[in-house]
Parts: C-alpha cells; structure tokens; sequence
C-alpha cells in the first residue's frame, strides 16, 4: 500500500450510549473501532442503524465530525436508539446491561451497505450485533463477499449469544480477537483438550481455518497467532480508570498497524497493547490519544521477541 492510500474498512454492527451514573458517552464497540482507525489514519464506514430520535441523530453527527462515513447507518422509526447501563467495579472494570430490542438489532441489507463492503478492503465485525436474526441476516448477506478480509471480534456479552451463532462468524474470519476468558469458553465449546493459552488459539485456528487470532490478557499485555508463530507483549505499567473502550482501541490500533502500515507483527501487537493501555488509563472509550505519549510508553518496556 501506498502512503497516499488509506485502508478502506467497515465497522458492522451496533452504535449505542454508554450510560453510567450521572453521565452518558456515544459508545458500542463497532463505533470504538471506527473512530481509532480513522483516528490513525484509515478510510472507515460504519453500517448499523439507529432511531429517529435525538440520541441518533447525536450518534450520527459526532461521527461524521470525527471523519467516519455514516451513509451505511439507517433510521427505524419502530425502533429507538441503543442504550446500555455500564456499571464499573472498585478496579475499573465495566459489566453492561444493553436495552433490547434497539435500533441497531435491526440493521437492514440496503444497496448502500452492499456497495460499501465491495469497495472497502476489511470488514470488522462481532457476536452482539448477531443477537438479534435481522441484523444477523444482514451481516451473514455482507460476510458473503469473498474480497474483503473478515475480522471477527468475540466481544461476548452474555446472554446476547450462543455457541450456535458465534460458530459460523468464526468460520467466515480471516482473523479472530478473544479475550483470554472468552477464548477459553469457545476452545471449550467446540471441543478443545487443551489447557495452555497458545495451545487453544491453534486448536480454534484449525477447527475454523483462520490463519491469525489474537487474545488479550488485560493489564497482561496480548499474544497475536500469525500465520502459525506467536508474537507477545507482556502489557504497561498504568492506573486504570476505566476499561470501557480499551480492547476495541487495541483492536483497532492492531488491525491498523497489520493492514495498513504492514508493520511487523511484534511491533504491531506493542503498539496495539500501548494504544489499549493509554484508553484504559483515562475516563471513556474514545479518549483523544497523543502519539508521543504511546511512544513514551512504548520505550519504557523492553519487547518480548516472537517465539
């Protein structure tokens, strides 16, 4: 690629508020995502669908205001605007209770989403927004084109989800993100014998032919699976404030560094595990992130070569 060319992506599924006590951010981890690719410098759309409210419409001019393309967000007037009550613990950690049904839940096939996948280079996409058959349907109709890469991210919220629904967007992925709690639930649920992080990221890799899976390991940093080596980062020293938003800004600050500056894989995952610490060390999920202070924190931790 090109400097000139931007990495065209698609971010599918829900747009929402975070509501915590006394306050509410525009949130949803498809939205995360979007904002920090085209935060780093990607071409990014996002395909969901909101209520003809005041809270879409809030959603849809915040977006476009970050750069992020909202002509794959349609409007139900059934339907309002996604809502979800997050509530942290003493360590920051978020549990979520998300509204249903809610506009998202009924993501519609338009012309327009089908035209934005065909043109875009990477489509990310995950479990929640499948809870619902409308938009299920939609995502499988979009996963049908064989020209985009496919990034699946787990982003398990039970009880949004089965072993059923999850099985087939794993097996359409060209690359899969877990959570180390989530990866030991699905290698689990589909048979794995093993007990060793690496040894269940091959088993999944296998089973669904995926050549790249990554899981995180929270304060522990990650290992990203890549065409069958394994690359680590043993995480930054940091205070968490909140955790909302943080495995979707590594996500994107991964993807971004893989497919659209082709870094290595090890400095791509150092990268990815600076970007989700700095998001887990400040309020919110979509803190502006100064490059050098990623940078700082980068040259203070020694890298972890790939095995």
């Amino acid at each position: 690629m090109n400097k000139e060319e931007k990495l065209r992506v698609i971010s599918y599924g829900e747009v929402l508020w975070d509501c915590f006590p006394g306050h509410k951010n525009i949130g949803g981890a498809p939205l995360n995502v979007a904002l920090r690719m085209q935060s780093l410098g990607c071409d990014v759309s996002i395909i969901s669908c909101i209520g003809k409210d005041e809270d879409g419409e809030k959603i849809k001019t915040y977006l476009e205001e970050h750069g992020v393309n909202t002509s794959g967000i349609a409007e139900n007037t059934q339907y309002q605007t996604g809502t979800v009550d997050v509530t942290l613990n003493d360590r920051g950690s978020a549990t979520y209770e998300i509204t249903y049904p809610s506009a998202w839940d009924k993501i519609p096939f338009t012309e327009t989403a089908g035209q934005l996948v065909s043109a875009s280079d990477l489509i990310v996409y995950g479990s929640l927004a499948c809870r619902d058959e409308v938009s299920q349907s939609t995502l499988h109709r979009l996963l049908s084109n064989h020209n985009i890469h496919k990034v699946f991210d787990a982003n398990l919220r039970y009880p949004h989800y089965t072993i059923e629904t999850v099985k087939p967007l794993m097996e359409k992925a060209d690359f899969i993100k877990f959570n180390d709690d989530e990866l030991y639930e699905i290698a689990e649920a589909i048979g794995s014998p093993y007990k060793s992080m690496e040894q269940n990221m091959e088993y999944i890799a296998g089973k669904t032919a995926t050549p790249s899976i990554c899981v995180t390991k929270g304060r522990h940093g990650a290992v990203l699976l890549q065409n069958g080596k394994l690359y680590y980062n043993s995480g930054y020293n940091i205070t968490v404030k909140d955790t909302v938003g943080a495995g979707d800004s590594f996500l994107a600050a991964l993807l971004t560094h893989l497919f659209h500056f082709k870094s290595s894989p090890q400095k791509a995952v150092n990268f990815a595990c600076a970007m989700g610490a700095m998001v887990a060390e400040s309020k919110g999920a979509n803190p502006v992130i100064d490059q050098t202070a990623i940078k700082n924190l980068m040259t203070g931790k020694s890298e972890v070569k790939a095995t």
